[in-house]
């Protein structure tokens, strides 16, 4: 069986004492096992990054960026393998796997220009003789904890500008699938990266407590739940540290009347029920205005409904694949439950799917976490399936009488990551761009993520800090800005003043 450890220092750990289980999610078979840091462990690779930070942050930046560079050709050139690697540990599609690589690459692409991002102002002669510049420098080591739906582009966001800037950083990973995570950091090695700067530490809630303990480590930088977002952004500000921590959502679609039902009923399914809607960015909530509206969207979306494959994700012609664990599974099938119980009209039920009779390169996949498309219509804003992140591939349909109606719901709900709008009306779209109030927006585009050059960010319970991910918030989070005034002055100067400084 295939042993994961740490990567620390530019080689691969011994085996930590406590282990953990890696499953392959279509058979719900063991595949692998994780070392699961001590604090320990945790503090030792700290260290190990502390001492490797001094050189690769005083390198000149155009130099790191070769290195940055050399590596985003290396993660191309082993795509596949990594694309595999996401899909046997993770679950989503061969294809959905590269595009999680993809959008991680996009980011580095992007840190390329760290030389530009880093420079600061400059303004001369601001009083008598006196010069005003900033500088920005890197905040030494900082850390990435990262969740298990995107275990190559989210690892990348965070790593790619903290490096460029020229900071050490330490990834903490999903346990789920680290093997991706590993192979990043062998392979910034390869590419000339020094020892030490970037390292991998596998572990739980004990590994996290130590890098959010550690005074080494200056930010950290966090996706997943809003329970632990929120549980990392306090603990950070107890200690002094910088973060960035985005959870949940709970993202609507808005269908106008005048909304082309065929385009957006695709973009729609797609959105909802890709990766099994184990996406912080998945459509999760339509919202037809009108009832003729509602009535021709729902048909359209059962219709696509009917045409979806689940299977394994390695398979031609699979949609999407099983959920992550039996305990995601379990969760998905309770709410599912709840709204039945709460009155909601389950239109598809994908509970009880049976995969039992079909299996992968020999192996069953009974035994695999998956669950099939569900849709649920005349759902209330009370209900746990609207109210709470599902996180599986569950759409459900609240219908509004008017346009004010509709964009009440993500308005009043507690998460605010994305949203979306179907319509030919300019006049509409610019209305709800306005006044939504969520951090990212789609009109006519079903997942409204950013390019990696703008920023990524949620508002509400979905986000705590300050500053988004990528884009140039990316290098403001992981710098510190000093402001220095030069003052050179001519002759023998050395008449105390005792009066507020003041430029005259």
């Amino acid at each position: 069986m295939r042993q994961i450890n740490h990567f620390v220092g530019g080689q691969t750990t011994a085996e930590s004492a406590r282990q953990g289980d890696v499953l392959n999610p279509a058979t719900g078979k063991v595949q692998a096992q994780v070392s699961l840091a001590s604090k320990a462990e945790v503090d030792a690779c700290i260290d190990n990054a502390r001492e490797a930070q001094r050189a690769w942050g005083a390198m000149n930046p155009q130099r790191r960026i070769r290195v940055i560079n050399k590596w985003l050709q290396l993660i191309h050139e082993n795509q596949d393998e990594l694309a595999r690697l996401i899909t046997l540990e993770h679950g989503k599609t061969y294809d959905d796997a590269l595009g999680d690589i993809a959008r991680g690459t996009d980011v580095l692409e992007f840190s390329l220009g760290a030389p530009h991002q880093l420079k600061g102002e400059y303004s001369t002669n601001v009083g008598s003789g006196i010069d005003t510049y900033s500088l920005r420098q890197p905040l030494g080591v900082v850390a990435g904890i990262t969740p298990f739906n995107f275990p190559a582009m989210i690892p990348l966001w965070k790593a790619g500008p903290a490096l460029a800037a020229g900071n050490a950083f330490v990834l903490k990973p999903s346990e789920r699938d680290p093997s991706v995570p590993v192979r990043l950091a062998e392979l910034f090695l390869e590419a000339g990266g020094p020892a030490g700067v970037f390292n991998v530490i596998n572990g739980d809630k004990e590994a996290v407590d130590a890098i959010l303990d550690s005074p080494v480590i200056k930010a950290v930088g966090f996706v997943g739940s809003t329970a632990i977002a929120q549980y990392i952004f306090e603990r950070c500000a107890a200690t002094g540290k910088r973060a960035q921590c985005f959870g949940g959502a709970k993202n609507h679609v808005l269908v106008m009347p005048d909304a082309n039902i065929d385009a957006a009923a695709d973009a729609i399914v797609g959105a909802a029920y890709g990766s099994a809607g184990e996406r912080c960015m998945a459509l999760s909530v339509a919202v037809p205005v009108g009832e003729e509206t509602a009535e021709r969207l729902k048909a359209a979306i059962v219709e696509r409904i009917g045409n979806l494959t689940v299977g394994h994700g390695l398979e031609k012609g699979v949609d999407y694949g099983p959920l992550v664990a039996q305990s995601a599974l379990d969760r998905v099938n309770r709410l599912i439950e709840e709204g039945v119980q709460a009155g909601a009209d389950i239109v598809v039920d994908g509970r009880g799917i049976d995969l039992s009779d079909k299996e992968f390169e020999g192996e069953s996949l009974g035994g695999g976490f998956f669950i099939g498309p569900t849709l649920f219509d005349k759902v209330t804003p009370e209900m746990s399936i609207y109210l709470e992140e599902i996180f599986g591939p569950v759409l459900v349909m609240v219908r509004a009488n008017s346009f004010e109606e509709a964009i009440r719901l993500p308005n009043e709900h507690q998460y605010g990551n994305g949203v979306a709008i179907f319509t030919e009306n300019g006049g509409a779209a610019r209305e709800f761009a306005a006044h939504v109030e969520v951090g990212m927006v789609g009109i006519n585009v079903p997942i409204p993520v950013p390019v990696a050059y703008h920023t990524f960010g949620g508002w509400k319970a979905s986000a705590f800090g300050d500053l988004n991910q990528h884009g140039p918030d990316s290098f403001r989070f992981y710098t510190k800005t000093k402001t220095v005034t030069s003052r050179w002055p001519d002759g023998d100067e050395s008449t105390a003043d005792f009066t507020m400084p003041v430029m005259k």
